[in-house]
Formats: C-alpha cells, structure tokens, sequence
C-alpha cells in the first residue's frame, strides 16, 4: 500500500472558504448548491469502481511481491560480485569487512597475502609478510593470554599487518581488531593534542605538579603555593606518562568542553567505519574537575578504544594530522583472472593542524629515548635496538574486566620525520606477566626495517 498511500498524501492546492468575498460577481455565499442528474449518474459508475480497485490492489501487491520473491529464489546466486562491486565503488566498510572475513582463510603465496572468493576470483591483501609472521610468532611463542596488533601505513591507509592471538580463548581473536578496551594513557595524546591546538602551551612548558608519576588520586595532584613542587616539560612527561601533569593540564588548560570537543575530533563516540564490524570508540563526558583530570590523565576506564582505531590515530598524527580509511584488500580479481578492484587512498577527517602532528611527533619521541617504553628498545648496556630509527611512541597500562586481566598498551610510528608505518599492539596479561606490548611493538619494528 506504500505507492497508494503516496498518492492519497498527496497535497491538493489550497482554497480559502472566505476566498472570493471581495467579489460578489464570482460567489455568492447564501446561494442553494443543487446537484445535477448527470453527476448523480456519474456517482454511481465511479463509485462502485473506486470500491473494487481499492479491495483488488492488496492481493495484487502480493501477488507481484510473491512473483517477484519467487524469481529472486530461483536465479542462481552470485555471492562474491555485490562485494566486489562495493568494493569498485569505494565503500570502504562493505570492502573492508568482506576482506577481513576472509582473513583467517588466507595463506601468503609468492609474498603475497591472499584468498579464494566464492566465484573463482581472488583478493589480495595489503598485508607485509615479514611483519605479519614476525608478530604472529611473537604471540604464539609468547603464549599470551589475549594479544592483538594492528599496523598502517600513514600516508596511504593501507593495513599492513591484522594479528591476534589468545592461548586461552581463541574465539576471542576473531573480533579482537574491533573491540573496545581501557584506553589507558594512550589518552594522554588527545589531552596534549587538545592543549597545543589551543596555542595555550608547547612541548617546551614547565608544569609544575604534586605527587608520584602513577599517582592515580587528584587530590594529591594541587600544586600549593610556598611548597616544595615538582616541576616537569610537557613533552618529558608524556614520555614518562607522568599522571598529574596530564591531569592538571585537562583540568586548568584544555577544560571539559575542550577535552570532550577533542575526544570526538579523534573519533569517539560516533562510527568511523560504517557498515564494518568495527565498534565506535567511547569517551564519557567529565561530570566534576576530578573526573576530568582523571580523564585527561589516561586513568578512566570508561574511555575505550579499538587496537584498530589507535593505530588509525596514530597514523593520522603521523601523516600530519588527516586520518586515512584503512584499506585491507590491495587488489581483487576475478575468476578470468582479470583486476576489478585495486586499493585507493581517502581521507576519513583531519584530527590536528601539521604544526600541531609536529609537536606531537618530537613529544612522543621521548618515550622510547627516555620514557617508559626506554627499556624495552635498548639492550642491558643502554644501547639502542634500532639505533638509527628514530620512533614516536606512547604506552599505556591500565586493569581490565573484559577479559580481565592488566592491559598492556603500545601505539607508535616511525620513521618520525617520514613516517612509513604506525602500529597499535595491545597485550593482555594475567597475574603472571608474558610480555608487554611495548616489546610487540619493538619486534614488529625491527621486522619492517630490517
């Protein structure tokens, strides 16, 4: 009944009762309507017409439904062209998705990553097999319990590694990528963020502060006046994630407005990949000062990510500041063999200014120089592992419930000034500790330069 009742909404031009009453000549309100025989007559036809139409028109949708149905059933399917399509025509989600279902099938052959569609043809993945294999034998040896990893390549979107393992529920690893989990102080870039996009302070200012760098209480992070205060720059404490400063500076620098408004520049709380498995990432608006320093300090758990979100985030800091579709499938194939579908690079949004990428990049440097991910990218004698990649990179922990146990974060890109790849590695450990994320991250790196 959808088109008829259309055509019974439809909008019938206006006349007024009162129309008219300026000119006698064309109305005449007291005036007896009589209606004529012929119109009688004209009644009784229509009518009855009208009637059997209106009954008839139902049946006959079902019926036109029905047939319509009943050819669909019998035409022979053809499961793999609509995803191809969706493909050519560069929706991303479908594209994506459909790749990554088939994922777990895929063998590399040649150096390549591939698998076998449902007509014949084939779909090349963007994956690099060094990396791949180096990360996937990292987990595997490692025997950790819930373990995921994701890598990009900045400039251009394409997913250059999609990793995860789980010694103890390997029915876990499926949605891994697109979960969300505590953000922890990986957080603590979107407060920088926030706080350099306002011109109100730069990687060189001095904040002084109260506390232990875990503290995790506000009420120990006030910097009294005449009392003895630690003082520390911006770009060092992020290195060495130090709670307070970050607190202080969501709370009397960025403010919640700001930190909510930022929060949702980077992609929470709405979906950055449509019609992809890929959860929205949450960040809680602060509802007291203490909460927002808590907040703007990475301790929150209620702020969650996806392993494959933060490594789109840092490789949107990486390609100064605009953020990529990540694009799994390098190229797809028909069953002739011909090319139907090759990758393409587009831009999802812009998170920072290039100046703002810039002072980001020469911040997060301080974590694997001096920071908390310093040991895990120099040997026992201080000699750097890769000494001559110069990397930008944050860790973060924090404890969990689903699953539970102490997630341990690592987000990276490098090479800093010309970035080739950015990477999101998360570990979830139980009481006895496997390894951290941060040494994930380390391996995955030497794999990619070597």
């Amino acid at each position: 009944m959808q088109d008829l009742k259309h055509l019974l909404k439809r909008k019938r031009p206006y006349r007024s009762p009162f129309a008219g009453l300026g000119n006698r000549n064309t109305l005449k309100v007291n005036k007896k309507l009589v209606e004529t025989e012929p119109g009688r007559r004209k009644l009784r036809v229509l009518l009855p017409l009208i009637a059997v139409v209106l009954g008839a028109y139902p049946t006959a949708n079902l019926l036109v439904s029905a047939r319509n149905a009943q050819s669909s059933i019998g035409a022979s399917p053809a499961p793999a062209e609509p995803k191809a399509k969706a493909l050519r025509t560069q929706d991303n989600g479908q594209g994506f998705q459909m790749a990554a279902d088939l994922l777990p099938a895929a063998h590399f052959d040649g150096g390549h990553l591939s698998a076998r569609l449902a007509d014949g043809g084939t779909l090349i993945y963007s994956i690099d097999q060094e990396l791949q294999e180096r990360v996937e034998k990292v987990l595997r040896d490692s025997r950790v319990p819930y373990g995921v990893f994701v890598a990009i390549e900045p400039k251009t979107g394409r997913v250059l590694a999609m990793i995860a393992h789980s010694d103890v529920n390997p029915a876990w690893e499926r949605n891994s990528f697109y979960n969300l989990y505590p953000m922890a102080s990986l957080f603590k870039i979107v407060t920088a963020a926030a706080a350099l996009e306002q011109k109100k302070v730069g990687p060189d200012t001095v904040f002084a502060f109260r506390g232990k760098n875990t503290s995790e209480n506000p009420r120990y992070w006030y910097v009294k006046p005449g009392r003895h205060n630690q003082e520390m720059p911006l770009d060092v404490a992020l290195g060495k994630s130090v709670n307070p400063v970050f607190g202080r500076l969501a709370s009397d620098v960025v403010g919640r407005d700001g930190i909510v408004s930022f929060a949702e520049r980077f992609g929470f709380n709405q979906v950055l990949m449509p019609g992809t498995s890929l959860k929205a990432s949450c960040a809680v608006t602060p509802q007291n000062d203490s909460e927002l320093k808590l907040m703007g300090a990475g301790l929150c758990h209620e702020v969650k990510i996806s392993p494959l979100h933060a490594a789109t985030m840092m490789a949107a800091i990486a390609n100064e500041g605009v953020m990529m579709s990540p694009e799994l499938a390098q190229e797809i194939r028909n069953g002739k063999g011909e090319t139907i579908f090759t990758r393409q690079s587009r831009p999802l949004r812009t998170l920072v200014s290039p100046a703002t990428a810039g002072q980001l990049s020469r911040m997060l440097a301080t974590s694997v120089n001096s920071g908390t991910s310093r040991k895990a990218f120099h040997d026992r004698r201080g000699r750097a592992r890769l000494a001559s990649l110069d990397i930008a990179a944050k860790t973060g922990t924090i404890n969990g419930k689903d699953p539970a146990g102490h997630y341990s974060w690592f987000a990276a890109y490098a090479p800093a000034k010309d970035p080739q790849i950015a990477l999101a590695a998360l570990v979830i450990n139980g009481d006895k500790w496997r390894i951290k994320a941060s040494y994930v991250g380390e391996q995955a790196l030497e794999a990619f330069f070597k």
